[in-house]
């Protein structure tokens, strides 16, 4: 499994000259449980799947919001559920706390222990790619340049601190919050070839 054909890191420069890429899949924004109960069943078949989630920004300290959105992605299809309007529905969790699905992230802890915040579960099945990569001699950590060293491109973070909790989220906000866990899916089947590990 151990492949050093990968920058160990990437620089501000060679980063920027990367081209930029985004998710050009199907993107289903899941916010009333009528729509989760018919897209649901289109993830649940998927034994690796992107994570990530979205909280909304605070400039207050020492205040902390809870998670608006989790993204889950597989190669063509990006979930979105809005947590703050659906809730935390029992098959997500179930989905969360299965072993036999890969959930990919990058700073999965403190997404878990936010989403704990939303309601106590039991998370497993997740990988770290910040911990992961190191098997492959690569120091970087964030997406951004993960996805650089591993993938070729360059992804945009300038949704990042947008308001996810707003009445309508914007076309880049989707874009943004689907790339980010599609990445990760794609980082991840990358280093392993394809074959699930």
């Amino acid at each position: 499994m151990e492949n050093n054909n990968y920058q160990v890191n990437i620089s501000a420069e060679e980063l920027a000259e990367c081209e930029l890429s985004w998710f050009k899949g199907e993107i289903v924004l899941i916010d009333n449980l009528k729509t989760f109960k018919e897209v649901f069943p289109r993830l649940s078949g998927s034994d690796v799947l992107g994570f990530d989630t979205e909280t909304k920004p605070t400039f207050r300290k020492g205040r902390k919001n809870t998670v608006s959105l989790i993204q889950l992605s597989n190669t063509s299809l990006a979930c979105l559920f809005r947590i703050n309007k659906i809730g935390f529905p029992e098959e997500l969790i179930d989905l969360l706390s299965d072993r036999a699905v890969k959930k990919v992230g990058v700073a999965v802890h403190d997404d878990i222990r936010f989403l704990k915040g939303v309601k106590k579960f039991s998370p497993d099945g997740f990988i770290d790619l910040q911990n992961y990569v190191k098997v492959f001699g690569i120091q970087s950590s964030g997406l951004k340049k993960l996805a650089a060293i591993v993938l070729g491109f360059r992804i945009s973070k300038r949704q990042q601190v947008t308001d996810w909790e707003a009445e309508q989220l914007t076309d880049a906000q989707l874009i943004y919050a689907a790339t980010d866990a599609w990445v990760c899916y794609q980082i991840y089947k990358k280093l392993t070839n394809g074959y699930d590990i």
